[in-house]
């Protein structure tokens, strides 16, 4: 396996990792207690982690079809999920989790 392809494997791995941990997040809401501290909400750290996720598995079926104009539209549509968790859902420094 060359390493172009096992850098795609891989990234394709973190990003289901990302979008299940999101997604999880949002539907039981709830968050391990370091993830909980670092954002405003459960609601938003889903958010942050389900568009991460989302983007970088965009990126990784891009790269894997190979296709030009696909290509570029799927990273293109990676950059805004990715901007808007970075700049909608990003971490907000530490809080107090009451239980």
């Amino acid at each position: 396996m060359s390493t172009g392809t096992w850098t795609v494997v891989v990234g394709g791995l973190a990003g289901i990792a990302l979008t299940v941990f999101g997604a999880g997040m949002l539907v039981t809401g709830r968050a391990p207690d370091a993830t909980a501290r670092a954002f405003r909400s459960v609601r938003d750290a889903g958010r942050y982690h389900l568009l991460f996720g989302l983007g970088l598995g965009l990126v990784v079926v891009g790269t894997a079809l190979d296709a030009g104009v696909v290509t570029l539209v799927t990273t293109l549509a990676a950059i805004v999920l990715v901007a808007v968790a970075v700049i909608r859902f990003r971490p907000r420094g530490h809080r107090r989790v009451h239980r």
